[in-house]
């Protein structure tokens, strides 16, 4: 069993995660009653949904580390699985979005369901059309 599919089965225990399909329809995806919270796209790739504010917030930390990835202008990061750490990261920063969706609306956040694995792959597609 992969590093994400022992995440997914430890996280969908959680009362207020589901298991569904994620809107970018690549994996499958956790959901809070507040909306999408992560997708796991792979055996080691996980995109969390934290909010604009929630990165601008840990951002110097995030960006310390090898496991996360940012894309600017973007509220989801890419967690990298590669070790017992990383899991451990992962239900620590499942546990902030959480926190930082029901406190949602805040200004500048509008919500977003574009992950990052969506928005890599629009811009590949874009990339090849010339576009």
């Amino acid at each position: 069993m992969t590093l994400a599919a022992r995440a997914l089965t430890q996280l969908s225990a959680w009362d207020d995660l589901t298991e569904t399909e994620p809107s970018c329809g690549t994996g499958r995806a956790l959901r809070s009653p507040q909306g999408e919270i992560a997708h796991f796209h792979s055996g080691s790739d996980v995109d969390l949904y934290l909010t604009a504010r929630s990165i601008r917030r840990f951002e110097e930390q995030f960006t310390r580390s090898a496991a996360i990835r940012l894309v600017p202008g973007s509220q989801w990061l890419t967690l990298r699985l590669d070790g017992e750490a990383d899991m451990h990261l992962l239900m620590t920063l499942v546990s902030l979005a959480l926190q930082a969706h029901q406190a949602w609306p805040v200004p500048g956040d509008a919500p977003r369901t574009e992950c990052n694995d969506h928005q890599s792959a629009v811009r590949i597609r874009e990339n090849l059309s010339g576009g």
